[in-house]
């Protein structure tokens, strides 16, 4: 039940509307009560021309209103009741109408929020959760879960509603006209009430175990879609069908387990209920026979207990989606409820203009027990480019990912113009950053939007002016549609320097004067990484520089090169004099000279 009400949370903000929607359902319930009732006086009075006779005893109101129909002639009584009959199902059927609107509308609400919940909290989580999550994982949850929780709202709450106003108005009028029926019905009632707990609970274990499963198609499809040019390039795409198959399989038997229980509720319940009919079948003839009650009466509470068996078996129903709801809203609150790591401190400073220097100071970096930067200390001032190399996994990319607080130092401090990075606003300090990295990260949208991304207020000419910097104007001008060309998505309709002088473009047009350079040309070829390196040379312009450099024969000019092994510093210098020192740097450089 506690974890039920977390998940009702989501409705919470339309409370007023979930109020209405019930008490239109109640009204709905009690007219289909009402229906029930007018077999009585069709039965009694109308067909048969008898007086109706309840062997219970009635409220004054109850036996006025039974008098008068028994002392009304039947033609009259006739016409009063079919009118009533037309009059009764249009209001039902307005009433069912605004209910079913408003539940549904509710529903979709609570998808809307739940999706914008989900998205704006992914968009605070820090670097590390994404490293620990798969994609599609993550796509699950705001896709598959989420509708399993509208479900829930918009089915499982009506059905709970309405299903239990019914069980109750029946249980009313079995008990009100007879009430050795009302102790049948109520010991009918925890014979079907118990397998649905017990089913409910095994539900629950299998929708969450159904829901992972579900991740992982949504992971393989995720993965094979992003690397169809590799799967297609190794010839694997009957493995990854295969693999596909698998998973798919593996989510097919637990459906189909759970499938199997919910399945088994119906037949409980229909058996629990025709025993139960058959008794007061056998026990209501002899007082009909004996005269102790009409047929009509007897109609219809044998009816109002044979009703109950159907809302019973739809709360079976509502039990088993409200279950798989439930585990649904766990893995949807897992997210909404974890803490980013990197957080601005309370009343977090803002960093003013980049004026001076960046500074590391004893910074030590870990991914759990696995260590990746020991002891960084290093000073790049105004306007100095330092380039970082060293052999692949030695933290070149970690390092720089410690800059605009991608990560935390485990230990250490990182310094901008004196002040803690940790001190100041993140925003305030990205806005300080810009980063090119070798694998180009542009969106489904137009270049014109992609270049401007991150500057709301770029007017065309702002946009045109960078993509001439980044010598992409030339080759923008050629598409078909210009800057309003879309690209597709990750940019895949255009080449791989084309989309690297985009998001170079992109890097000048937030003008930042620190500026973040992750092997931004080593997946080019010759001619692409010339056109690319003179576009790095207009972005790189009175910046200061962080370069991580693959081809070493990029980074001749940095004022100083620092190279990484094993996560410790263990040269720094120019070009030059780390030539002339030997060591790792020249080892490197001599590689790449031979593989020319």
């Amino acid at each position: 039940m506690k974890d039920y009400l977390k998940l009702l949370r989501f409705v919470k903000p339309y409370k007023g509307m979930f109020a209405l929607a019930s008490l239109f359902m109640v009204l709905s319930a009690i007219f289909d009560g009402v229906s029930l009732g007018m077999i009585i006086p069709f039965a009694d009075k109308i067909f048969t021309n008898k007086k109706i006779i309840i062997p219970a005893k009635m409220p004054a109101f109850v036996n006025y209103l039974v008098d008068k129909i028994n002392n009304t002639p039947q033609g009259v009584l006739l016409n009063y009741m079919i009118l009533g009959i037309i009059s009764l199902f249009i209001v039902k059927g307005i009433v069912g109408y605004f209910q079913a609107y408003l539940m549904s509308n509710i529903g979709q609400h609570v998808v809307k929020d739940i999706r914008n919940k989900l998205y704006a909290k992914l968009q605070t989580l820090s670097l590390d959760y994404f490293t620990q999550k798969r994609g599609g994982e993550m796509i699950s949850r705001i896709t598959n879960d989420v509708k399993l929780v509208e479900n829930a709202v918009s089915y499982g709450s009506t059905d709970l509603v309405y299903q239990t106003a019914q069980v109750i108005i029946f249980l009313f009028i079995t008990f009100f006209l007879n009430f050795k029926l009302a102790v049948v019905t109520f010991l009918l009632v925890p014979l079907i009430a118990l397998p649905m707990i017990k089913v409910g609970k095994v539900l629950r274990k299998l929708s969450k175990r159904s829901q992972e499963k579900m991740a992982d198609i949504n992971s393989l499809l995720y993965e094979t879609i992003i690397g169809t040019r590799i799967v297609k390039a190794f010839n694997m795409e009957d493995y990854e069908v295969g693999k596909f198959n698998n998973v798919n399989y593996d989510y097919y038997k637990i459906s189909i387990k759970s499938i199997k229980r919910l399945l088994m509720l119906s037949p409980i319940t229909e058996i629990v209920g025709v025993l139960a009919a058959s008794i007061i079948l056998f026990w209501g003839s002899k007082d009909i026979i004996s005269g102790k009650i009409s047929f009509g009466v007897f109609g219809v509470s044998l009816g109002a207990l044979l009703s109950v068996i159907r809302p019973f078996k739809k709360l079976s129903q509502v039990n088993s989606i409200n279950q798989q709801a439930v585990a649904a809203s766990e893995r949807i609150y897992e997210v909404l409820e974890t803490d980013p790591t990197v957080v601005d401190k309370v009343a977090a400073g803002k960093l003013g203009d980049f004026k001076d220097k960046v500074v590391f100071e004893g910074v030590w970096f870990n991914y759990g027990h696995h260590e990746i930067l020991k002891n960084i200390n290093l000073e790049v001032k105004k306007g100095q480019m330092l380039a970082i190399v060293g052999p692949s996994g030695s933290g070149k990319s970690t390092l720089v990912d410690l800059i605009p607080r991608f990560y935390d130092p485990k230990k250490g401090r990182i310094l901008i113009d004196g002040m803690d990075i940790r001190e100041v606003s993140l925003n305030s300090l990205r806005q300080q950053i810009g980063i090119v990295t070798q694998e180009t990260i542009l969106f489904n949208d137009t270049i014109k939007a992609n270049i401007a991304y991150g500057s709301n207020i770029a007017s065309q000419e702002d946009i045109e002016r960078a993509a001439v910097q980044a010598h992409a104007h030339d080759f923008i001008q050629h598409l078909s549609q210009g800057y309003d060309t879309f690209i597709g998505d990750r940019g895949m309709k255009l080449s791989g320097g084309e989309r690297q002088r985009i998001a170079i473009a992109r890097a000048l047009m937030k003008n930042p004067p620190i500026l973040i350079l992750d092997e931004a040309t080593s997946q080019l070829d010759t001619q692409a990484e010339r056109i690319v390196q003179e576009a790095l040379d207009s972005l790189i312009k009175g910046r200061t520089v962080f370069v991580i450099a693959h081809r070493l024969s990029t980074v001749r000019s940095a004022h100083k090169i620092m190279v990484l092994e094993h996560g410790a510093i263990v040269q720094q210098g120019t070009h030059g004099e780390l030539l002339d020192k030997g060591g790792l740097y020249k080892i490197l450089c001599s590689m790449q000279e031979m593989q020319k």
